[in-house]
């Protein structure tokens, strides 16, 4: 299975971390590919897209200011499947990235995939106080998978306020 290419450039607005593509993302080569995922209709829904974005789509984003990877690149059927290892190796990746390519924002899709990061045992929705790579802002938000039992309405809620963040700070 094919691991799925970045979406990385200089002077993102927002970079979406996962914990790593899904099987049907493997084989399609895009972010967020499985249907019962929910990351586009989030995107749109909370106004960080002006529409209805496909993951075919993805790398079309980069235009939008957004970019797309995830702390582990190994495709999965679940984020129950990746090694201590991969997350050792795959944190230091993820460190390296920020680190290279300071996006303003970095977007947690998942708090698991937030405390993994910054190896902290708690997280809170919306922006963390202390980035873990200096000038870099950090955003958790829900898990865009349709296993999430949050309410899609306040999964929504939660993306906007980043929506909101970026629209009213330039």
């Amino acid at each position: 299975m094919n691991e799925v290419m970045d979406h990385l450039d200089y002077g993102l607005s927002v970079l979406f971390i996962g914990f790593n593509p899904s099987l049907r993302s493997g084989e399609v080569g895009h972010h967020y590919a499985n249907p019962r995922n929910n990351f586009w209709r989030i995107l749109h829904r909370s106004g960080l897209t002006p529409r209805l974005y496909d993951a075919s789509d993805d790398g079309e984003l980069l235009k939008l200011g957004y970019g797309f990877t995830n702390i582990v690149a190994r495709p999965t059927r679940g984020a129950e499947d990746i090694t201590r290892d991969e997350y050792e190796q795959g944190r230091e990746i993820l460190r390296a990235k920020l680190e290279q390519y300071r996006p303003r924002i970095a977007c947690f899709v998942g708090k698991g995939v937030y405390t993994e990061f910054s190896r902290r045992s708690q997280a809170h929705w919306g922006f963390q106080a202390e980035p873990v790579v200096k000038e870099v802002r950090e955003f958790v938000a829900p898990s865009s998978s349709g296993l999430v039992r949050m309410p899609m309405d306040d999964i929504v809620g939660i993306y906007r306020q980043l929506s909101d963040f970026i629209e009213n700070e330039g």
